[in-house]
């Protein structure tokens, strides 16, 4: 199993950028789905982002779509979440997530979770 540690969250005003990370361990970072997801105080967890091993695929939400991007470097098990023109309401902790797959195709489920980071958006 993938161990996941998430970094970059922080306090920004609304409109800024912030550029999470998703540090993975063992060698089989590239075998990995890899999602970013957030939970608000009061509100169930919802998907953000995901990108396939390769990073052939990406798939985003409605609400994040054209403001957030999600990318990898296999070389350095790594996945990053560019977060731009923030608004107040995604203010959440986010989520590293990771689902081994067998091609190159985003999974339903995700097995494998950091402890996340928190991200505060100011008005």
């Amino acid at each position: 199993q993938v161990q996941l540690v998430e970094s970059g969250g922080g306090l920004v005003q609304a409109g800024g950028s912030l550029r999470l990370s998703c540090a993975a361990s063992g060698r089989t970072f590239s075998s990995y789905a890899m999602g970013w997801f957030r939970q608000a105080p009061g509100k169930e967890r919802e998907f953000v982002a995901t990108i396939s091993r390769t990073g052939g695929y990406t798939y985003y939400p409605d609400s994040v779509k054209g403001r957030f991007t999600i990318s990898r470097d296999n070389a350095e098990n790594t996945v990053y979440l560019q977060m731009n023109s923030l608004k107040p309401e995604d203010s959440a902790v986010y989520y590293c997530a990771a689902e081994r797959a067998v091609a190159d195709y985003i999974p339903a489920d995700f097995g494998s979770w950091g402890r996340g980071t928190q991200v505060t958006v100011s008005s």
